[in-house]
């Protein structure tokens, strides 16, 4: 049977200040009138009942996610009691569905993704699924075809050998890469052979805890002990200790780049990953003067700048050029597009400070 693991435990301070410890962007509606979370949800409707859907967060994020999400037992919502990355996330997951469906074929996902049409993507789904059921042991990821030399994504090299009876292209992975440099990603761009890693993926339960097992012997272990403790009194108590012990690491790296049995399918589907403030525009769209306007706004002699408001405060901007303004409740963000990437300073600062109240 299908279940599905949603991983929801960003912290998405590159989206300060809207994004809050509390309210990071899987929390907010950046790319319509539905949270992130909500819209990833939504695109699995039909595909598996809401008893298979999982989400894994952190602690502080179970009652807000619970609250966005009603039709989805709070016993479903995991959250972590330490940030260990994906491989653990997954590893817990994979304990707690095959506790309930040994047999159980898993996709995993981030919650943060803006991905459309809804029915394309469950066909591609339940293509890597077939891809599973035909051979158990494999491990099927989605890549997206680069449309630019991307430096902020992770890349897969597919090794050219397709996969017979696939609904949609499926090949080989040859390997994993990093984030690049320029220099790199224009190599990948150019190579034709080379997908951007979705972070999405297909397998048996099975497959990713002996894969765990296999080449992450001490995280396993910790899982393990975990997975003794799911529907016991001790559970909190264990996840507690035996989760907070674990070394993380990401997925890629604990399994994915050593695992000889990795397909990729060439995603169908449109897909963006909200990683930055300038990624909205992509998503909400711009007036005839390159401005994406959230909320009230006036703008004069303005151009190319994002607008990020409510609609009870009226943001007015003059003579802005290529700029983000985003203003909140008891913070207001004012930068340049090409400074942007140094609002995690601002988030450091912040907590060097201890302004909790900000964070």
């Amino acid at each position: 049977m299908l279940h599905a693991m949603i991983m929801a435990g960003g912290a998405g301070t590159r989206f300060w200040p809207a994004s809050r410890k509390q309210t990071p962007k899987q929390l907010l509606k950046l790319a319509g009138d539905r949270s992130m979370i909500q819209s990833t949800v939504d695109r699995l409707s039909g595909l598996c009942p809401a008893e298979n859907l999982m989400i894994v967060t952190n602690q502080i994020l179970v009652d807000p996610i619970a609250e966005q999400l009603p039709n989805i037992p709070k016993s479903s919502i995991i959250g972590e009691p330490a940030k260990r990355d994906t491989a653990p996330c997954i590893g817990l997951a994979a304990a707690w569905v095959a506790a309930k469906d040994p047999n159980a074929t898993m996709v995993v996902m981030p919650a943060d993704h803006v991905i459309s049409p809804d029915d394309v993507f469950q066909a591609a789904l339940k293509s890597a699924a077939d891809l599973v059921e035909a051979d158990p042991t494999r491990i099927v990821t989605f890549g997206i075809r680069p449309t630019y030399p991307a430096e902020v994504f992770g890349y897969i090299e597919s090794s050219g050998d397709s996969i017979e009876g696939a609904k949609f292209p499926s090949f080989e992975v040859a390997r994993f890469r990093e984030k690049p440099d320029a220099k790199t990603a224009a190599e990948f761009l150019a190579a034709g052979t080379f997908y951007w890693n979705a972070g999405i993926f297909v397998w048996k339960v099975k497959t990713i805890l002996e894969a765990l097992e296999k080449h992450q012997p001490e995280m396993y272990a910790h899982i393990q002990k975990i997975a003794a403790s799911i529907g016991t009194d001790d559970f909190d108590t264990t996840l507690e200790t035996e989760f907070t012990a674990i070394k993380g690491t990401s997925i890629d790296y604990a399994v994915m780049e050593n695992y000889d049995n990795v397909l990729v399918v060439e995603a169908p589907f449109s897909w963006d990953d909200l990683g930055n403030w300038t990624a909205v525009p992509r998503q909400k769209g711009v007036d005839d003067d390159g401005n994406t306007l959230v909320g009230k706004s006036l703008t004069v002699d303005t151009k190319g700048t994002l607008v990020y408001g409510d609609d009870d405060h009226l943001i007015v901007t003059v003579g802005l050029e290529d700029c983000i303004v985003v203003r909140t409740e008891n913070a207001t963000l004012v930068a340049t597009k090409k400074d942007e990437a140094k609002i995690k300073q601002v988030v450091a600062e912040l907590e060097k400070r201890e302004w909790k109240d900000l964070l």
